[in-house]
């Protein structure tokens, strides 16, 4: 699942008292559906949740699964499932990924090509990877050479005339 999109998820939960039925749940839960077990998060007394990430049907039947697992191995304490959650749900539980998420979608800005030189590879591969309808697959992009890239991209920008 690549980022959270509004409205097309769901968010589970599974606590439970101690590692070992957390395991089982996570495994349980992530072999019954697509879903990612996206984190799982430890508070005293042994308690431990993981949360699960998907599609609202797939969520609510590997939570069911995973909460099943964990009575068989420990102690389930609670389990719940919130389709569609409010991004401010996601940003208490999982802080740093709307952060990533709205870091991924800034623009790289390199003015002149005599810039693009100066720039690292890295910087020139977020470059292209950036372009919609680049000529160059995500895989080709990470492995290029930053000759290649610097090429590519300069092709690219002439064709479009420099908009992306």
């Amino acid at each position: 699942m690549n980022g959270l999109q509004k409205h097309a998820y769901a968010l589970g939960m599974i606590e439970t008292i101690g590692f070992p039925a957390l395991i089982a749940a996570a495994d349980a839960a992530s072999k019954s559906a697509d879903v990612k077990v996206a984190s799982y998060q430890g508070a005293d007394s042994g308690i431990v949740t993981i949360y699960i990430i998907g599609d609202v049907a797939s969520v609510k039947a590997s939570v069911e699964v995973g909460a099943d697992a964990a009575k068989r191995v420990g102690q389930l304490r609670h389990s719940h499932v919130i389709a569609r959650p409010d991004n401010h749900i996601i940003q208490m539980v999982f802080p740093g990924l709307l952060k990533k998420e709205q870091s991924e979608k800034k623009e790289l800005k390199i003015d002149k090509p005599k810039d693009w030189t100066k720039n690292s590879l890295q910087e020139l591969r977020e470059l292209a990877n950036s372009y919609k309808g680049f000529p160059l697959s995500s895989e080709e992009i990470s492995s290029a050479k930053k000759e290649d890239l610097l090429k590519q991209i300069s092709k690219f920008l002439a064709e479009k005339g420099g908009d992306k």
